[in-house]
This record gives C-alpha cells, sequence and structure tokens, in this order.
C-alpha cells in the first residue's frame, strides 16, 4: 500500500469552518462557485493519497440543512456531445447521474441552468427530458456587455434578463459538469437579482486545485496544469494578492485575468467596495492544509502527469486533441526530468507484448502486452491470444496471483468460452471472436457457478481498485469500460490494438 498523504477529517473540518465563516461574513446569503469534480474525484485522488473522491460529498451532507444546490450545464457542451473522459459518459449524461447521486446522500438539486443557451436542438431535448421527470430547468443567455461593459452587464438587460431563482436556504452551492458550464455567471445573476431584492447576499468560490498555499511548481499544482493542457489553464503567481498583502499565492490564469472585471462587477452590484483584493481571497479552500505527507504527494503527482502524458497522446492518436496539448504535457515531463517509463507498469507491459510476439500469439498478427502493479507491489503481465485481449489476459492473470491459484489450473474453461464466441460471430455476426475485459468477466461468472477456483478468483476483483494499469494498444471500448469498473488506473501507448477502423 502507498503511504497516505491526505487528512480527510481534518479538510472537512477546516473547510466547513471556513464555509460557515464566509456565509456569516455575507448576512447569511452566500452563493458559492464549486468548481471540480463534486462526486468522484479521481484525480485528486491520484495527487492526494488518501484522499476519498467523495469527500466533498460527505462535507456537503455536513451543510445540507443549510445549503441549496444549483446545477449548471453549458448548452454549447450538450450540443457537442462533450465526454467526461473518467466516466466515458457525455456531459449532459453526466449532470442526469450527478442528480441521481446527490438524491443517493440525501440532496436535491432545486434546479438546473442550461447556460448560454441559444435554442439549441440538444440543449431543448435535455431540458425537455428533465421537465417532464419533474426537475425545474432555467434557461440563461448569453450576458449582454460581458465582459467590458459592466453598466450593461449589471442592468436589466445583462443579468437582470435572467429568470430570478428562488432560494430558501443561507449557502446556495452552484455546480456543474466540467469548466466553462456558467457556474460564475450564474452566481452573479443571482446575487444581482437578492441585491434588487434587498438581500446583501455574497459571492465565494471553492476549488481544489491549484493548492494556492503551496509552491507553483509543486508536483501537485503542476498535475493540475497537466489535466488541463487541453483548455490551456496554466498557473501564475496571483499578482493581486502580492500586491496587497506581500504573500504568494498560487492561482489560475482565468480567475486572474477575470479578477479586475469580476471586481467591478461585485463592485456595481453590492454599490460599495469589495470585499475581495484578489481572486486568492475569493477562494475558500483549505486542502492544502490536510497534506501530511509532502514527499508522497509529490511522488503521486509526479505520476499523475505521466498518466497525463499518455491519455493526450492517445486522445491525439484518435482525433480528440491537438498537437499544442500533446506538446504542453511533454514539456512537464521534461521540466521533471521524467520518461515515459518512470511508470512502473510501461516497460513490463511492452516486455509482454515482446514476448507475445515470440511466441505468436497475436490476433490479427498485432501483438498487445498489459501489466498491472498489485497493492503490495507486484508487477502482472498478459497479452492478446486468439481468445482474449490483454486487458481479459492480465486481469484473469492478476486475480489468479490473488487467490493462489496455480497457473496450470483454468478458470474459463472451453465450454463456456466456445459459448461466448459462437454467439458472438453466429449470433451478433462479428467477425474478431476475442473476447474484451467485459466479456471475458462474464464468461467468469459463468464458469464461477460450477467452479470454486473461478469463485474464489472473482471474489479478488475488488481488490484491482486503484491498482495501475498500462496497455501497449488503446483500449476497445469493452476493455475500457470493464477497467474502469475495477477501478484501475489506466494508461496506454497511443497504439490501434487493430487494423479496423471501426471498434465497438
Amino acid at each position: 500500500m502507498g503511504q497516505l498523504a491526505f487528512d480527510n477529517e481534518r479538510y472537512i473540518r477546516e473547510q466547513t469552518a471556513e464555509i460557515l465563516e464566509r456565509v456569516e461574513r455575507f448576512g447569511n446569503k452566500l452563493y458559492l462557485e464549486f468548481g471540480g469534480k463534486l462526486l468522484w474525484d479521481y484525480h485528486a485522488a491520484r495527487v492526494l493519497p488518501g484522499y476519498d473522491p467523495n469527500v466533498k460529498m460527505r462535507l456537503l451532507q455536513q451543510l445540507k440543512d443549510k445549503a441549496d444546490l444549483l446545477l449548471c450545464i453549458y448548452a454549447g457542451d450538450i450540443e457537442r456531445k462533450k465526454i467526461r473522459a473518467d466516466f466515458g459518459i457525455t456531459y449532459d449524461s453526466d449532470a442526469l447521474k450527478l442528480i441521481d447521486d446527490l438524491r443517493d446522500w440525501g440532496i436535491d438539486v432545486i434546479g438546473v441552468v442550461i447556460t448560454r443557451f441559444e435554442g439549441q436542438a440538444a440543449a431543448v431535448v435535455f431540458k425537455n427530458k428533465l421537465e417532464r421527470r419533474n426537475i425545474r430547468v432555467y434557461t440563461h443567455r448569453y450576458t449582454n456587455g460581458y465582459p467590458t461593459d459592466v453598466e450593461m452587464i449589471v442592468s436589466q438587460e445583462g443579468y437582470g434578463a435572467n429568470e430570478y431563482i428562488e432560494t430558501k436556504k443561507p449557502l446556495v452551492i452552484v455546480t456543474g459538469p466540467g469548466p466553462g458550464s456558467g457556474k460564475l455567471a450564474t452566481s452573479l445573476s443571482q446575487l444581482y437579482h437578492e441585491h434588487r431584492r434587498g438581500v446583501k447576499a455574497g459571492y465565494a468560490k471553492f476549488e481544489t486545485f491549484p493548492v494556492w498555499n503551496m509552491p507553483i511548481k509543486h508536483p501537485v499544482n503542476v498535475a493540475y496544469e497537466a489535466a488541463t493542457a487541453d483548455i490551456r489553464d496554466f498557473n501564475i503567481i496571483d499578482p493581486f494578492h502580492l500586491e496587497a498583502y506581500n504573500q504568494k499565492a498560487v492561482n489560475y490564469n482565468r480567475d486572474v485575468e477575470v479578477f479586475p472585471v469580476l471586481k467591478r462587477i461585485l463592485e456595481k452590484i453590492t454599490g460599495g467596495e469589495s470585499f475581495y483584493k484578489s481572486p486568492t481571497d475569493m477562494g475558500v479552500n483549505r486542502v492544502g492544509f490536510a497534506i501530511i505527507d509532502d514527499k508522497a504527494t509529490a511522488e503521486a503527482s509526479i505520476q499523475e502527469i505521466i498518466r497525463r502524458y499518455f491519455r493526450y497522446r492517445c486522445e491525439y492518436a484518435m482525433g480528440f486533441t491537438d498537437k499544442g496539448t500533446v506538446q504542453r504535457v511533454d514539456l512537464f515531463i521534461k521540466d521533471f526530468q521524467l520518461k515515459p517509463e518512470h511508470r512502473p507498469v510501461v516497460l513490463p507491459a511492452r516486455q509482454a507484448a515482446l514476448d507475445a510476439q515470440e511466441q505468436g500469439k497475436g490476433s490479427e498478427g498485432i501483438y498487445c502486452g498489459a501489466a498491472i502493479s498489485l497493492k503490495d507491489g507486484t508487477i502482472v503481465t498478459g497479452n492478446n491470444s486468439p481468445l482474449m485481449h490483454a486487458a481479459s489476459s492480465v486481469i484473469i492473470h492478476a486475480i489468479k496471483h490473488l487467490a493462489g491459484i496455480p497457473k496450470m489450473i483454468k478458470l474459463l474453461p472451453p465450454h463456456v468460452t466456445d459459448a461466448v464466441c459462437r454467439l458472438k460471430t453466429e449470433i451478433m455476426n462479428e467477425k474478431n471472436i476475442s473476447l474484451d475485459l467485459e466479456e471475458s468477466l462474464i464468461a467468469l461468472s459463468i464458469s464461477a457457478s460450477t467452479n470454486s477456483a473461478a469463485q474464489l478468483a472473482m471474489e479478488k476483483l475488488k481488490e484491482l481498485q486503484g491498482c495501475e494499469a498500462h496497455l501497449t494498444h488503446m483500449p476497445t471500448p469493452g476493455d475500457e469500460a470493464g477497467l474502469r469498473r475495477l477501478g484501475v488506473n489506466l494508461t496506454s501507448d497511443p497504439s490501434f490494438a487493430t487494423r479496423n477502423l471501426f471498434i465497438s
């Protein structure tokens, strides 16, 4: 097991106190822009060993009697079907999933705000879908005059053109899937309406990264830059904070760039001097104070930078991102004098592919290798064959190792695999009989009903959560979905596992 580097309980205590103090400071009405992932924050869990991916939800549970929650989603993201990579689902699907997850935690969303709405067809369908399930939906259009004409922005033609959203509790959490969802504009629009009604509400921002009280070149902050390389975010020293307090604080470019305009907007809305002297002042982030092992955090963040290196190279190969994004992460790798091979599972996976080639065990003349590092540091490998994909092979080998099952014992007997292969070829009319990971796990579950060894091995699947894996070829949808559901942190080389252009 890796060294724990984060104290979740301390984080919840300090973060709760900071938020409640800010609510009180603004007369018990605060709009809190909630950046990052509210649930399943796997990036934070990877760079902060011991971080609970749902710790922010645990925080909200403590505040739920004092908080309403608004969910924002940008209409353009719905229209172009933008994907949330860690779940492999579109942003609108992620919004639906988030509503369900929040309900499971006992928290209701009082409304969904579709921002920069211009009647996009997909956004209209999304709106209809929600409203027919009795979820209140608001549509906000692009703010007239933004970002330079403050007089227009803070007027009935600007923020005033948006419908006011009735809230009852002193804290209003404004969140949404991904950056650019319109959380800031929604918060300021609400602030405008509140002040016109005589409510002296305030605004604050909750972002996990970058960590403002850690060095700008600390790996945890560079890992954030790597994670947002595709949208060109970068960290800088907050010049406004340095001038006001003679104290260095790390923020990111978009917050610093927008601060002068945001400060003027807040002053126009409130009719007085802004409470904030810097974008860092706006934040309520206490994550840096809960890090208890800086060395372990740095090491984990270095590994995350390498993961992003592989991910963006694969996205470039698939046409999802541009060369500039790949080159930006290349620079981070060079800054830390790293090589991709510093990820421990990379070389074993590549060796497994070479072994498959030597043994002639590939499928369609392509030889794929895979490696997974177990919690005790043991690295298990696998490769593809006419029977199964490399991802399937490495997972089967891993759970056999964890269960102490000898190599010669077969977990997937021929009568089971033959039945699945016949289904694929004779019924589903597929060309390739090789089993992907999802198919292999189904076959394993069938075998477990009559095979005690398979049952024992299947019980070990949960122990793979959080393990690191690498494939020498980009995973097929069935491999990627299977590894994601097992909670395995996957990287792959930017090579295709088949010569076919359509993979599904």
